[in-house]
């Protein structure tokens, strides 16, 4: 790898250094529910974030939901859903949901850390899995056509760029927040990605670039788990 050279310019920040840092780190070291019974818990959720190296940028793999489902039709998503009772926690879930929806085997992610839960505004906690995929090659998307319409990769560090970036003020129980929507164009196709998806994204790339957006985030309250809702 290149040194960084007169115009200052970084050096390609790399997974085997992200890797070593989230197991080096307390800080970010995986955060799971003290929640004793996790998978018993109604409204949870898990999705994955597996980030895989590509001409020296670090892209994560989402997905277009079909049309025909009967809630977020047509948005772009990160793999995952619903905790099923069968699940022992997590991490599971989000590597179930992953190999049903895409066909990503589990055996090839290898998960380096999970977030703080993000809690939507209909009371689900939304849990995201970090993982890596080492040999993007090996992976042969198939995508379960029930649920996923495509599948597609964006570079992380967008999500702390202004590039493409439009964004919306909202408002819920007095509080004002801001909706952020990506812009990202790949394979002929133009997709949106906003709401809970940037934002579960934007805090992924402020852990993994170990730096803040260049916008203000102003995140709803609700996301938050200690939130209390009146």
């Amino acid at each position: 790898m290149d040194s960084i050279n007169n115009n200052n310019s970084r050096s390609p920040l790399k997974l085997a250094d992200v890797y070593q840092r989230f197991h080096q780190s307390n800080s970010v070291s995986p955060h799971l529910s003290d929640e004793s019974n996790q998978s018993k818990r109604p409204n949870r959720a898990a999705v994955l974030i597996c980030l895989f190296e590509q001409e020296d940028d670090i892209h994560v793999i989402l997905t277009k939901r079909s049309s025909k489902l009967s809630s977020y039709s047509g948005q772009v998503s990160l793999p995952g859903g619903r905790t099923d009772e069968e699940d022992s926690d997590d991490i599971q879930t989000a590597l179930r949901e992953a190999k049903e929806e895409i066909g990503l085997d589990p055996a090839l992610v290898d998960v380096v850390t999970v977030l703080e839960p993000f809690i939507t505004k209909g009371n689900v906690t939304v849990v995201p899995v970090i993982g890596i995929l080492w040999d993007k090659q090996s992976f042969n998307p198939v995508p379960n056509a029930e649920e996923v319409e495509s599948i597609f990769t964006a570079p992380l560090e967008m999500f702390l760029k202004n590039e493409n970036r439009r964004q919306e003020e909202k408002d819920f129980q007095g509080d004002k927040y801001v909706l952020h929507y990506f812009d990202h164009e790949t394979n002929n196709e133009v997709y949106v990605i906003w709401a809970l998806t940037a934002g579960i994204l934007i805090a992924a790339a402020s852990i993994v670039y170990q730096r803040q957006p260049d916008f203000q985030q102003r995140r709803p309250l609700f996301w938050n788990k200690n939130y209390s809702r009146s």
